[in-house]
């Protein structure tokens, strides 16, 4: 079996070491040989394979055909010539402070553009050694121009947002760095810029005013990302082996793995989805008999979200069907005014899963579930100040039908929401919410609102060592919970089940917003 690369996304090295490569490059010939529209931008979630593409895009454009023997590109009529290439990627740089980004960027600068062939001045800033580097280039190249490819363009704002001010200081720093380009489009021979959110205030978006974003081009809505075909074809041995180890039948396995891991979409009307590679790569690399686990969340949240959540609630978001959201609402415009759908669906952690032609709205969800244990984790933490480890706990005390610990636990989660979390009005869909985000923290498999012969059950929880049935009650005693579940029969459906089942009646004052009783009974 050929080896699966989880700790690169440099192309060169991937295919020099033999690793499994998913052949994109059919989409990459279509953006190559497409010189009415070079001027491109790309926005895809954290570890996606956006440096993967950008530094295969560099190898095509440096004629380094060797790298690409079997692959799609090669059995087209690509010329291989070699263009002069100016690679940037911003994610390294500092942004502790204004100071430091300074310190960093300007020998990221210097370095990228040495590698490109540019003689650095240190006398001048930055953003004019980028300019006279592609009128030096260019020039060097009969005037026929060079090639910009430009990795997380957007990674030293986005790692600001726990300082609007600062990030606003940066963005004007990338900003006029960008704005180099607005009067040499004609020395462009092809520009691609990547990154997870679009700002659309910085000057490289207006002053580029034929810049193309394909982020949702359905041309190219499954350029990144494995489809299920390329899974297959690609990883089947992997597979086989993974499902042998997890004493599963491959077709349980394969389903199994679609859940977890498949289910981002990226354009309007084609309705594909991709699983995300580095889930993949992690999972077939580790083959871990016990199951499928967030492996996504082991490389690291996206600080823009992470900043983000530490000052705003999201508790009122129903995270798994959106609806009417437009357009609009996926660009980034004014720092100060950030929208939780804009950022969590830049994150990856919100897809789309319709789109209404006659409205122009979208409907956003959870992709996969490995992306929706990991939001409930952090979403429950951060809402009750406290870390990922506190959300654990909490499910443990839960699972082991510890009540004493869980209930205090629950008070003081309920005691912690802000107020802004709720209707003015309270229902008991705000409490289930927030409950229900608990449970899925934990990797608990609930459904909200279980329709039963007799009624519908607030919450039930399955798990391998218990069933949960939650009823809650606002301004009403405790009683009628319990005696609600009991009249309408709600544990009769697992009466059979050699689990334990826990009947559980929350009681709520929507005065007060807090948990003001709580019991469990067995079934």
């Amino acid at each position: 079996m050929k080896p699966i690369a989880t700790s690169t996304s440099d192309f060169a090295d991937l295919i020099k070491h033999g690793g499994i490569y998913v052949d994109k490059t059919a989409y990459f010939h279509r953006l190559v040989s497409n010189e009415m529209n070079r001027l491109l931008f790309l926005a895809r979630p954290r570890r996606f394979g956006k440096s993967l593409m950008i530094t295969a895009l560099k190898e095509i454009f440096m004629g380094r055909r060797e790298l690409f023997d079997g692959l799609a590109i090669s059995k087209t009529d690509w010329k291989w010539e070699k263009w002069p290439v100016i690679h940037f990627e911003f994610a390294d740089v500092d942004t502790t402070s204004i100071e430091s980004f300074d310190e960093t960027f300007a020998p990221n600068v210097k370095r990228r553009l040495e590698e490109a062939g540019f003689s650095y001045d240190d006398t001048l800033p930055p953003s004019t050694n980028f300019g006279a580097a592609i009128d030096s280039l260019s020039k060097a190249n009969g005037g026929n121009g060079v090639v910009v490819l430009i990795d997380e363009y957007d990674a030293p704002v986005s790692h600001a947002l726990d300082d609007i001010a600062k990030a606003e200081a940066i963005r004007s720093r990338m900003g006029a760095f960008f704005s180099m380009m607005k009067t040499r489009t004609g020395a462009i021979r092809f520009l691609m810029m990547t990154g997870v959110s679009k700002f659309t205030k910085m000057s490289v978006f207006s002053c580029l005013n034929n810049i193309v974003d394909i982020s949702m081009d359905e041309e190219y809505a499954t350029m990144l990302g494995y489809t299920e075909e390329e899974l297959e074809a690609n990883f089947e041995e992997h597979l086989r082996e993974h499902a042998v180890k997890m004493g599963k039948t491959y077709e349980d396995y394969r389903a199994e793995m679609k859940r977890w891991y498949n289910g981002f979409r990226f354009a309007k009307n084609d309705k594909s989805t991709v699983y995300n590679p580095i889930s993949i790569a992690l999972t077939l690399f580790r083959k871990e008999p016990g199951g499928f686990s967030a492996t996504w969340a082991t490389t690291g949240r996206p600080s823009m979200l992470m900043n983000y959540l530490k000052r705003e609630d999201l508790l009122s978001i129903d995270y798994e069907k959106m609806e009417g959201v437009p357009s609009a609402a996926f660009d980034v415009a004014d720092l100060r005014n950030l929208t939780a759908t804009a950022l969590l669906q830049q994150a990856g952690y919100l897809t789309i899963k319709d789109y209404d032609s006659a409205s122009e709205d979208f409907t956003l969800g959870v992709p996969d579930e490995e992306v929706r244990r990991d939001l409930a984790t952090l979403v429950a933490g951060v809402a009750a100040g406290e870390t990922d480890v506190w959300a654990a706990n909490l499910g443990k005390t839960l699972l082991h039908a510890n009540w004493p610990k869980f209930f205090v636990g629950l008070k003081s989660l309920y005691a912690h929401m802000p107020y802004g979390s709720m209707e003015e009005t309270v229902h008991e869909a705000a409490y289930q919410r927030i409950l229900c985000t608990l449970l899925a923290s934990q990797g608990v498999e609930y459904r909200a609102e279980d329709v039963q012969s007799n009624g519908r059950a607030d919450i039930v929880a399955r798990h391998k060592k218990a069933i949960f049935i939650f009823e809650l009650k606002v301004d009403e005693p405790i009683d009628r919970a319990f005696a609600q579940i009991l009249k309408k029969g709600y544990a009769v459906p697992y009466a059979a089940e050699s689990r334990p089942v826990w009947l559980i009646g929350l009681s709520f004052d929507s005065k007060t917003r807090r948990l003001v009783d709580c019991a469990a009974l067995q079934a």
